[in-house]
């Protein structure tokens, strides 16, 4: 195998040689996005792998397992007697809201599994002339960002049910606009390297126009050839991304939100007060400003996170919301604070513009959700959640689902205990949805509105993954994609099977298609698939090289925080946090974007 060539000289540069140097034993984690990490959980590290060919069949469904209907558990969504509902000394209709017809339950714990949240991560240590395997439940894993509304910014993997993907000319899948390649097996396109920082930086944000890959860099916003990673154009900004928009208009704009200046001795920690638009096809930022709150005051507003629906740009955080008009800047309303001591804590975008409203106090806050008019932010309609939600997250707009962890109960900090599925017209709740933390994968953020990943929404359907647990396999865990109707809760018959030694997570939806990404076993490379939305039949779009220093590369890029697009045959994995190189091995190449093609 060749030996990579050394770094290029200027960190922003694309090669165009696999990745990884071979034979280089990865770098202890640093707490890093995309920076080397100890052996992924589901057999990445060193048990030896099974013969080419050999991978084990996955087991036949049994009862009270993954998917299969089981005696109806206690908790939100179930009918109770008096004082339960999951919090004592609560009557039954305490919340006064619909609750989910009992359902069957995916991700059980089984005999010698792991199931729980958070804590899944196996390693099977082989002790010579001994049959007995250890199972050694390591730290928790984190589920972080990318997903995105399903157009040019966003991607997924094959399994053991469903198609061969084996590609051809004019190779459409059922409900979607991408199409199966010729040859499935991919090739590393180009790789950016990371730039070398004193201690960490943001370089959130990455999107996909017909010609461009853009990502951001530690100096601001980089456009690269889709195909060969050739720079196209670049960005300056004059602060740190603090957060961006997955969101993409028609003609190829998005927002972004950073700081004002670098940080300097008189001022460390500049504000994120800024936020502006760029032109994803030209290149260009085409406006950027700050503004000041509605009640009073001539010092910046601080915001925390961006988003786009329309023709509006939204920004809220803790000192309320304000909204820009997406072609000028021009301010469509700015924060305010009502008597009432209610403000709008985030926004949501995409097809529509949602908010969610906090009052009360720090600690008794109210949550409401409300369906905005997007060019007033007059609202439409208003649902308020239960007692016992401190932050909401919405995971789509259209339509309109929300996640909450309502009282604290799911303990494992993925934000989720409930979603809501709601009438956006009417501001009625649909049904709430029971997601057991230690059966279902899927995570919010646990103060953003709109930063939620590991599912998808589409076809009137909640796409979730279930938690690792116990294959065939001696060696390494699986999950399965399973799905809620938003209509009656009800958890659907079928599943998609990632397959023994393989982990499937949903990214975004592709017409009635899931796209999802199959995290491979530690001697084989990934995958994308696609999964049929109704049937869950797999097609592979992508396989990923097996190579040693290729696999190396993708590995270091966890899944549950790496940024991952795919679109056409493409497939890009990124950072979104650059780190100060590892101590144990400064040397090692680590990179902020590695691309596959498979043309």
């Amino acid at each position: 195998m060749t030996q990579p060539p050394q770094q290029p000289p200027n960190p922003d540069e694309p090669s165009n040689t696999p990745p990884g140097a071979p034979n280089t034993p990865p770098a202890p984690p640093v707490g890093g996005f995309g920076a080397p990490q100890d052996p992924p959980p589901g057999g990445y590290g060193t048990p030896p792998p099974p013969a080419p060919g050999s991978y084990p069949t996955p087991p036949a469904p049994q009862p009270n397992g993954y998917g299969y209907p089981q005696a109806p558990q206690p908790g939100y969504g179930y009918p109770q007697g008096p004082g339960q509902h999951g919090r004592p000394g609560m009557p039954q209709q305490a919340y006064g809201y619909p609750t989910q017809p009992m359902q069957p339950q995916y991700g059980a714990p089984q005999p010698g599994g792991s199931g729980g949240k958070k804590f899944s991560t196996q390693m099977q240590i082989i002790v010579a002339a001994a049959v007995a395997v250890v199972l050694i439940i390591g730290a928790g894993v984190i589920y972080s960002a990318t997903s995105g509304d399903g157009g040019k910014n966003e991607a997924s993997s094959s399994g053991s049910t469903g198609g061969e993907g084996k590609g051809g000319e004019d190779s459409g899948l059922a409900g979607g606009s991408e199409k199966v390649p010729a040859n499935t097996k991919s090739k590393v396109a180009f790789q950016v390297p990371q730039p070398v920082v004193k201690d960490i930086v943001q370089v959130e944000g990455s999107w996909l126009t017909d010609k461009a890959y853009v990502k951001t860099g530690i100096d601001g916003i980089n456009g690269y050839d889709r195909d060969k990673g050739t720079k196209l154009w670049s960005i300056p900004l004059p602060g740190e991304m603090c957060t961006t928009s997955r969101h993409v208009s028609k003609d190829d704009k998005t927002a972004i939100l950073f700081r004002e200046t670098r940080p300097t001795k008189e001022k460390k920690y500049p504000a994120c007060d800024q936020v502006g638009v760029i032109d994803l096809a030209a290149g260009k930022l085409l406006w950027s400003k700050s503004v000041t709150s509605a009640t009073g005051g001539d010092r910046p507003v601080t915001f925390d996170e961006v988003t786009l629906s329309g023709t509006t740009v939204a920004a809220g955080g803790t000192s309320g919301g304000a909204a820009f008009k997406l072609a000028d800047g021009a301010e469509l309303w700015k924060p305010k604070t009502g008597a009432d001591g209610c403000y709008d804590r985030g926004y949501a975008g995409g097809e529509a513009l949602a908010v969610v409203r906090k009052c009360g106090t720090y600690d008794s806050p109210q949550l409401t959700v409300q369906a905005l008019n997007p060019t007033t932010g007059a609202p439409l309609s208003s649902y308020q959640m239960p007692a016992g939600v401190e932050y909401a997250h919405i995971v789509s707009t259209k339509p309109l689902v929300v996640a909450a962890d309502v009282g604290d109960t799911a303990g494992d900090g993925s934000g989720i205990s409930d979603f809501f599925s709601l009438d956006a017209a009417t501001g009625k709740l649909k049904v709430r949805i029971p997601a057991d933390a230690e059966k279902y994968a899927g995570d919010c953020d646990s103060t953003e509105v709109e930063k939620c990943q590991n599912m998808a929404v589409g076809n009137n359907r909640l796409y979730l993954p279930t938690e690792r647990h116990d294959g065939t396999s001696e060696y390494g865990d699986t999950n399965e994609v399973v799905a809620f109707d938003l209509d009656t809760g009800k958890l659907l018959g079928g599943r998609a099977d990632a397959g023994d030694r393989h982990i499937l997570t949903p990214l975004r939806m592709d017409g009635t298609s899931v796209i999802a990404y199959k995290e491979a076993p530690y001697d084989k490379g990934g995958q994308v698939v696609s999964i049929d939305g109704e049937t869950f039949k797999q097609t592979t779009l992508m396989e990923n090289p097996d190579d040693e220093a290729v696999r190396k590369a993708e590995k270091r890029f966890s899944v549950g925080s790496a940024e991952l697009l795919y679109s056409d045959g493409q497939f890009y994995m990124a950072a979104p946090a650059v780190h100060k190189p590892s101590s144990y091995s400064p040397d090692e190449k680590v990179y902020l974007v590695v691309a596959y093609g498979t043309g």
